[in-house]
């Protein structure tokens, strides 16, 4: 069925095919009709953050920027989905076009720019959620906000959204944000995770309730680099890493159709990148924090991949949206799969 649906999708412009999707996604959750597009996925519950996982595969950030369509989402077997990123005042993004398929390398390079309603507009649509699994919510800076002033915006989503987010996103690593990523080395990222730290303690005090923070970082970094967010991640005592968001290397696929356009690549190109990096990360964490692996999963075997190189879960964006549902349950089945042939059953 989603095949014969992707094709009608994939004959549109690529943005347009986003948001009619979520649209219909919507439209048909609140309509009570998600029971026919459900599917069977085994119960294979994880340890999360402090969060119980009812299976480790999760939806990634960037699919449903303003939580229009997470009920829906929720409904296609996912065992979290992760809505943004937001940001404190709303804002158009970057100018059009600004999503691109690469069929042929399945990828997709998007310069979309943090594009989405403000994190109020998000706020009033999670709410009201019905959907009851694991919610994370992904949050960013303005684009117009200087980097030495970036805490300011994490801080101030972080308040807004810590009532109504099982886990908070921060993050620092998208290509399509000036100066973004010089929030993940240094003095810049050290003085914001003191200050996520700082405001999650006092959001906690203030609520009885401990919401744990994860950081997105990029696939971009050479090892040092990599030590270096681990040991620092480590010494503030972020709760997990979400390895990876886009890369823009994208020499892999610079002879393809759309292939030289700015942005961030994801997608298969993306998968042994992504590996690579939650590798190096997971020796250089020491089991001290979990880490999500994000990056080129098309298949169970890909998404096993990412557990056997030190993942505790998984999410997938690119994937989903060539694969369509069925991917979640082959994920699901091949992680389980790994995980009992680590534990020697």
């Amino acid at each position: 069925m989603y095949s014969t649906l992707r094709k009608a999708l994939f004959a549109l412009d690529p943005e347009r095919a986003h948001h009619l999707s979520l649209d219909a996604i919507g439209a048909v959750e609140r309509l009570g009709l998600m029971s026919f597009f459900k599917q069977a996925v085994a119960h294979d519950p994880v340890e999360l953050m402090g969060l119980t996982l009812p299976n480790p595969v999760g939806l990634a950030a960037g699919l449903d920027k303003n939580a229009q369509a997470f009920n829906g989402l929720g409904a296609l077997g996912f065992g979290f989905v992760e809505v943004g990123t937001v940001t404190p005042r709303p804002q158009p993004g970057n100018p059009l076009p600004r999503l691109f398929r690469v069929e042929e390398a399945g990828a997709i390079i998007n310069r979309m720019g943090f594009n989405n309603q403000g994190v109020d507009y998000l706020i009033d649509r999670v709410k009201h959620r019905r959907y009851k699994g694991v919610l994370g919510i992904n949050v960013g800076k303005n684009f117009d906000t200087p980097v030495e002033k970036a805490a300011d915006d994490y801080r101030l989503c972080m308040e807004k959204v810590y009532p109504y987010a099982d886990y908070i996103t921060a993050n620092v690593s998208s290509p399509n944000t000036k100066g973004l990523r010089d929030l993940q080395f240094g003095e810049s990222l050290n003085r914001l995770l003191g200050s996520i730290k700082e405001k999650q303690a006092e959001l906690a005090q203030k609520s009885d309730r401990y919401v744990p923070v994860a950081v997105k970082i990029a696939p971009d970094m050479e090892r040092d680099a990599i030590e270096q967010i681990a040991e620092a991640l480590c010494e503030y005592g972020i709760d997990g890493v979400i390895a990876t968001n886009t890369t823009i290397d994208k020499s892999s696929v610079a002879n393809l159709p759309h292939g030289n356009e700015q942005g961030g690549l994801s997608g298969k190109p993306l998968q042994h990148r992504s590996t690579e990096v939650i590798a190096q990360l997971s020796k250089a964490l020491d089991k001290q924090i979990p880490i999500i692996g994000v990056g080129g999963i098309f298949d169970g075997d890909s998404a096993a991949e990412k557990i056997r190189a030190g993942a505790t879960a998984v999410q997938v964006y690119t994937g989903f949206i060539y694969r369509g549902p069925q991917l979640v349950r082959e994920a699901v089945e091949s992680i389980a799969m790994e995980r009992r042939r680590s534990a020697g059953e």
